[in-house]
């Protein structure tokens, strides 16, 4: 069922509308090598194979999942003899890409190079991480995306009415519902919409395609979730900025995205936990504990139990105020306790459990806070001395770090009057 014609390609419009760049290139016949980045479904094997067709070049594809070494030089050898026997230039299509190793990535470059080849590639993974740069130099990344439910519904329809490769020669028909229900639950991917209409085709045995037949084939299908892709990680991303632009409703939709895709919910959990001490800190302290709680109880409850706990959780955490002044001054702390080395603990802050360090001066100096007024002693100092007067923590003028910032000002206040500025 893949096009013939650009005009066939649906989707894609911000690359392959009348007047768009690539659209020309291919029309013109100017090929040039290029990536193809997108979900599964999106069409990046179909407009390799047109952009061949419609630029008269000998097509050649690879699967870097099983072709090596061995198989890129066949086809460098292949595209010269095309390129001396039939005066045209070839393509070599290569399927994800990303899975190819450094070496096998240098391999087809001198070609690609010199001209021998034109080079597309197609990934579903972020190519700046999984191609290496000299390939990248190389070629243009062409971003494609999830095909809008209408799209997918123009597909349908041209494979009920193709009377050839399609379902025309059986007059089947589907209703309005029914083609809603089977575009919907394809999730953006064309292959998987053309995959669930064979089934619903197979099941039936009248002229129409009903939404029951449609339900009974959609039943346990998974929305597109990448465990470890790139899908995974924008996911969790979302969820982490929503809870931290508090905004519940985008925080709740993103958690459900994730547990509808079959995420593990102890992994979310765990995030969750790391969203309560980073974005919320000690403007609500209450946020940790409830974010452990949920934690606890996804895990003793499993699902689907457990999930409310942790929506429960994300709610609270996108309303809480908001201070990452802990999380500031942690990265701050520990940016000083790598770069100055292995800084002496000032000798009144020793512990002295024997004669000899009690004659070395330890803790000789020390004020007992307990003792001093306002059972604080004003003046101390705490840091090294090569730190003296390192402020980490800035509490944020939002929930309870207000009154923290109150305090901590009053502490300044008599550490000043003390003499120690």
């Amino acid at each position: 069922m893949r096009p013939t014609t650009l005009d066939g390609f649906f989707g894609q419009q911000h690359l392959l509308a009348p007047g768009k760049p690539l659209r020309g290139a291919i029309e013109s016949g100017q090929l040039h090598s290029m990536i193809f980045w997108g979900p599964p479904g999106s069409g990046k094997t179909t407009l390799a194979r047109l952009i061949s067709r419609v630029s008269g070049a000998h097509f050649l594809s690879l699967s870097a999942v099983l072709a090596g070494v061995k198989e890129i030089r066949d086809a460098v050898v292949t595209a010269r003899t095309v390129r001396d026997l039939e005066q045209r230039p070839t393509l070599l299509f290569i399927d994800e890409v990303h899975r190819f190793n450094k070496a096998q990535q240098d391999a087809f470059l001198p070609h690609v190079e010199d001209g021998t080849l034109t080079f597309i590639g197609a990934t579903t993974e972020n190519p700046s991480f999984a191609l290496n740069n000299a390939l990248l130099s190389r070629a243009r990344v062409y971003l494609l995306h999830a095909l809008e439910t209408e799209d997918i519904a123009r597909v349908l329809s041209r494979a009920l009415e193709e009377p050839v490769q399609g379902l025309g020669e059986r007059g089947l028909r589907l209703s309005e519902e029914a083609a809603h229900l089977l575009a919907g639950s394809a999730d953006g991917d064309a292959r998987r919409a053309l995959n669930l209409l064979e089934l619903a085709a197979r099941m039936t045995a009248g002229e129409e395609i009903t939404p029951a037949t449609v339900a009974e084939v959609i039943a346990g299908s998974v929305r597109r979730f990448d465990k470890g892709g790139d899908i995974f990680y924008d996911q969790i991303s979302a969820l982490h900025k929503s809870v931290r632009g508090s905004d519940p409703n985008a925080a709740l939709y993103w958690l459900a995205r994730m547990i509808d895709g079959g995420c593990d919910p102890l992994y979310v959990a765990r995030r969750i936990v790391r969203m309560a001490s980073e974005d919320i800190g000690n403007a609500d302290p209450r946020a940790l504990d409830l974010a452990l709680n949920a934690r606890e109880a996804q895990e003793r409850l499993g699902s689907p139990e457990g999930e409310l706990a942790l929506a429960q959780a994300v709610v609270y955490l996108a309303c809480a105020a908001k201070s990452n002044a802990v999380y500031l001054a942690w990265n701050a702390a520990l940016a000083d306790a790598r770069s100055f080395g292995s800084l002496d603990v000032p000798v009144h802050l020793r512990n002295a459990p024997t004669k000899l360090l009690k004659e070395l001066g330890h803790g000789r100096a020390y004020r007992y806070a307990h003792d001093e007024p306002e059972g604080y002693a004003a003046g101390e100092s705490y840091l090294p001395d090569a730190l003296s007067g390192r402020r980490y923590y800035r509490p944020v003028d939002r929930g309870l770090e207000i009154r923290i910032r109150e305090k901590l000002e009053r502490l300044e206040a008599l550490d000043k009057a003390a003499g120690r500025d």
